[in-house]
């Protein structure tokens, strides 16, 4: 999947889950957990195998469920003593859910399932790299020339319409829930102007004593 999909995923299923369980939407914190975990892993495997050459394919440590299970235990435990439980378990869900659709994603694209994909390395990856990467950019640029030929020549898969439908939701469900990292943002601006604008007053008054 692509990063932005697993964030998608990632903020869509914490945010229902915070509306069913909490009775409450999620916090700015919460919000920027679930959608950096969800795309945590790639950010760690995908330059470490294509830039660096550490991993022969993107999907080693950061997919693998051996490294994905205490992760999310440590960031928990260490998000609940800092009093944000919440938050803790915002990354727990957005990182674990990555290795599940990244399978899916394989299945319905490419018709198999791949579980090397979160086994490494008890199992690596069994499906070889078809060609020689020739950097993270690169491959990146690649990759995502194949996606937007199809976007332009309007040759949409019905699983990129559902895909862009789920966008579409996860987006109004987002500016529902008071648009959270956004609203942080503002409100951290809003209270910043604030405050200069009290100090230059307040020099201001002290100059015309």
């Amino acid at each position: 999947m692509w990063p932005w999909e697993h964030a998608i995923v990632g903020y869509l299923t914490y945010s229902l889950f915070c509306h069913a369980y909490y009775r409450d939407s999620p916090g700015g914190l919460e919000a920027f957990a679930v959608v950096f975990a969800s795309v945590l892993p790639d950010i760690i495997d995908k330059p470490l195998a294509w830039e660096f050459g550490v991993f022969e394919t993107g999907y080693a440590l950061g997919h693998s469920i051996f490294f994905a299970g205490p992760l999310a235990i440590v960031v928990g435990l260490l998000a609940r003593s800092w009093g944000r439980q919440r938050a803790g378990i915002a990354f727990g869900l957005g990182y674990l859910l990555h290795l599940p659709a990244d399978i899916v994603d394989g299945y319905v694209r490419g018709g198999y399932l791949e579980f090397g994909i979160v086994l490494w390395p008890v199992r690596p990856i069994e499906t070889p790299p078809t060609h020689s990467h020739e950097g993270f950019l690169a491959e990146f640029v690649r990759l995502f020339a194949g996606y937007q030929e199809q976007l332009l020549a309007g040759d949409l898969s019905t699983y990129l319409w559902l895909q862009l439908g789920v966008g579409v939701l996860t987006a109004l469900l987002w500016l529902s829930d008071g648009a959270p990292v956004l609203r942080e943002c503002l409100l951290g601006c809003k209270r910043l102007l604030g405050s200069l604008g009290a100090s230059v007053r307040g020099l201001r008054e002290g100059q015309n004593r």
